[in-house]
């Protein structure tokens, strides 16, 4: 049986790792060696990034909610059991979006919430 050489593989395994070390600072972007440790660090910044994301925006959103309960004379603890006991099942992305461009249907659902209370 004919021996089996590994150049292709590794020439497309180094050229895909460059690749996507494309635009990195100095040797990171030309020398496989630490190209590849850049793609791997970039990779678990990237994982760990869209965890975070998800955090960000919804400390986003619960800070926006707060601000325009306050406008409504109620805090944002209050605002949110009150929206459970009256059945209203709005997330908080959309009440975020209502208190940002609608303040008088945010101001309608928080006084459906101080009635539920």
């Amino acid at each position: 049986m004919a021996r089996v050489k590994g150049a292709m593989m590794t020439r497309k395994r180094r050229k895909s790792v460059l690749k996507a070390a494309k635009g990195y600072w100095g040797a990171k972007s030309k020398h496989f060696k630490m190209a590849k440790q850049a793609v791997m660090k970039s990779g678990n910044y990237a994982f760990v990034g869209r965890k975070a994301k998800k955090r960000d925006f919804r400390r986003l959103w619960i800070a926006r909610i707060s601000a325009q309960a306050k406008v409504c004379g109620m805090n944002y603890s209050t605002l949110m059991h009150g929206l459970k006991v009256a059945g209203v099942e709005l997330n908080r992305k959309m009440l975020a979006e209502l208190a940002v461009s609608d303040k008088e249907a945010f101001a309608a659902i928080a006084e459906k919430a101080k009635a539920a209370l």
